[in-house]
């Protein structure tokens, strides 16, 4: 007696793990990115302050 619910759920776990790691992926990009924003941030609010005694 075959069990079609196997089958089926083994279809399914190719397209779950291209899911998650797209999820992934695109998680860590957007991690990357807020970090370097606010190291941007960072070294102009530094640059401002140097620079501001030359004013």
């Amino acid at each position: 007696m075959d069990s079609g619910f196997f089958y089926e759920a083994g279809s399914l776990l190719p397209s779950i793990g291209v899911g998650l790691l797209f999820w992934f992926a695109m998680r860590a990009i957007l991690r990357a990115d807020r970090r370097e924003r606010e190291a941007q941030r960072q070294a102009e609010q530094d640059y401002r302050e140097a620079h501001a005694a030359d004013e």
